[in-house]
């Protein structure tokens, strides 16, 4: 529902005189940074001590970290629509999210949107859990077999499989709105 959260990282880093892969490459493979970012979004981590702890693995400073980490990152105005029309159709849309804390949701544009939703930090589960996807499904009433699911990263794709939903890996709007369109047999462009 957002451009890249991951040109958004890389746009910190340059800010800050990072390799433009920093922040990325820390979340994949330093356990440490792992850790710290498992703790935030199944919101067992404040905030703030995200904001400190991390800060201290990336030598720059903690105010408003998360806030500088999403400030490269705004809404997908297409994908937007496209919810906005499959909802409009009849279609029941929900959203999972891995959360980075509350600020991050506009919670009117959420009711607005979407039948159901299902935030991490809330309910203290976190993708690629299977039981999130569950939690999805309930969300929206329906069954698992019922749903499409849509994630940009493959490995929040395959729970979501194997438990009956349909999938489609966001890589960019016209592609994913496309696939959407086939799977539900609506025109949301």
């Amino acid at each position: 529902m957002t451009t890249s959260v991951f040109a958004s990282f890389g746009a910190f880093c340059e800010d800050v005189g990072l390799p433009v892969d920093t922040v990325r490459d820390l979340f994949r493979g330093d356990e440490v940074s792992r850790g710290l970012l498992e703790g935030l979004e199944d919101g067992t981590l404040a905030e703030a001590e995200f904001e400190r702890r991390f800060a201290e693995v990336l030598g720059v400073a903690p105010e408003r970290l998360i806030e500088r980490l999403f400030a490269g990152c705004g809404p997908d105005e297409a994908m937007l629509q496209a919810v906005r029309r499959a909802r409009a159709a009849g279609i029941r849309t929900g959203m999972i999210s891995n959360s980075w804390g509350a600020a991050t949701y506009d919670r009117t544009l959420l009711t607005e949107l979407f039948d159901g939703v299902v935030i991490s930090g809330d309910v203290g589960v976190r993708k690629p859990a299977p039981e999130i996807y569950e939690m999805g499904a309930r969300a929206v009433e329906l069954a698992p077999a019922e749903c499409v699911f849509v994630d940009d990263l493959p490995f929040n794709l395959k729970p979501a499989r194997e438990l009956g939903m349909a999938t489609v890996r966001h890589v960019e709007a016209r592609q994913t709105i496309a696939e959407i369109e086939q799977l539900l047999g609506v025109e949301l462009m």
